[in-house]
């Protein structure tokens, strides 16, 4: 009891959560998230739920597509490198870009970040990429989760994730049966690695090629690190796909993530077509080549891991691949025809070699 006759009274702060800093951060937020908003958003941030008016006379039958995804142990190199305003825009990209492949519009996002303790500049840092990836891809950002973990995480840890919601007409869904014998397939080029394989990226290249994140590599150009190379934001396609749907007959749209080419692209076609996809219409960027280098990985699991230069294909009616391609050139995406849809059995084929040097 002591002399006071009184026990010590505990605090949530005691252990280790601090209220104040989580409200900081989300004032912090603000006006980023503002920035993302829509006509279509009601109230304002610091509601129980995030409140969306969607537009029913815009369409007949309008289904909603939903996806959540996180950005993966790409955020280690975030966080050894102490810079955390790109991983948000990873994040949406993971998110939407899987909402737009069914052919879908991002409406909105709602985001999660759980810390091992709240440094609301931090936040505030990770949220503002998040705000971006939604202007990118014209959706809101219409509310979010902030939570403190000490115990779980270590003061310097943090994990993000996110849930988006789109609408697409349904009439208008992309779907494997729309793909047929004689369409072409175009790839979208990617940034870099997007967010998949960082756990076998990390492993050959910090753990056992024991590189450093500040090391310059010639290849990368401009006097580019290795840790800005990793942490090269995602591309999001969204905008410039929903683009290319109204402008040109895309029969299916394959967002390539874990998985590579082959493990996604099989994901949009029907059981009697193949797609025939010729590595030799592109170069890989030199990140791949050192990622394979210093691991000896074999190209199968190169290409069952990584993207290898493609973020997204799109399947289009052979009559519309020059509309489709200028589309996509015209919006500042690199884009050409990679291969062919011809009669099958649901599966990709991989031909030809990459130009290397």
């Amino acid at each position: 009891m002591g002399r006071s006759g009184r026990k010590r009274t505990v605090s949530y702060a005691d252990a280790g959560v601090s209220i104040q800093a989580g409200d900081r951060a989300v004032e912090l937020l603000r006006p980023k998230v503002k920035s993302t908003r829509r006509p279509e958003v009601m109230g304002d941030i610091g509601g129980f739920a995030g409140l969306f008016r969607l537009d029913v006379q815009k369409y007949r039958n309008p289904i909603l597509a939903s996806s959540t995804d996180g950005v993966g142990t790409k955020l280690v190199i975030a966080q050894q490198m102490d810079i955390h305003d790109t991983v948000g825009i990873d994040l949406v990209a993971m998110v939407v870009d899987d909402l737009v492949a069914c052919g879908a519009e991002p409406l909105f996002l709602l985001d999660y970040i759980a810390c091992g303790e709240v440094v609301p500049d931090k936040v505030a840092e990770i949220g503002a990429g998040i705000a971006d990836g939604c202007r990118y891809a014209g959706c809101a950002l219409l509310g979010g989760e902030t939570a403190e973990h000490p115990g779980v995480l270590r003061p310097d840890e943090y994990d993000v994730s996110a849930t988006g919601v789109g609408v697409v007409e349904e009439s208008e869904i992309l779907r494997p049966e729309r793909v047929e014998v004689g369409d072409v397939v175009i790839a979208m080029g990617s940034s870099g690695l997007h967010s998949n394989g960082y756990s076998l990226v990390r492993h050959v290249l910090l753990g056992a090629g024991r590189m450093r994140l500040d090391s310059v590599i010639e290849d990368f150009g401009r006097q580019r690190t290795l840790g800005e190379e990793l942490l090269t934001p995602t591309k999001i396609y969204a905008q410039d796909c929903l683009k290319l749907i109204a402008e040109a007959e895309v029969r299916a749209l394959a967002h390539v993530t874990g998985g590579g080419i082959p493990g996604n692209l099989v994901r949009v076609l029907p059981e009697n077509v193949d797609a025939v996809v010729n590595r030799a219409t592109w170069r890989p960027q030199p990140i791949f080549d050192l990622v394979q280098s210093k691991g000896r990985i074999e190209d199968p699991d190169m290409e069952s891991t990584f993207n290898m230069g493609v973020g997204m294909f799109a399947i289009v009616s052979a009559e519309d691949a020059d509309r489709a391609l200028a589309c996509l050139t015209g919006r500042g995406v690199e884009a050409w025809q990679a291969g062919e849809i011809i009669e099958g059995t649901g599966e990709v084929h991989m031909i030809g070699q990459h130009t290397r040097g």
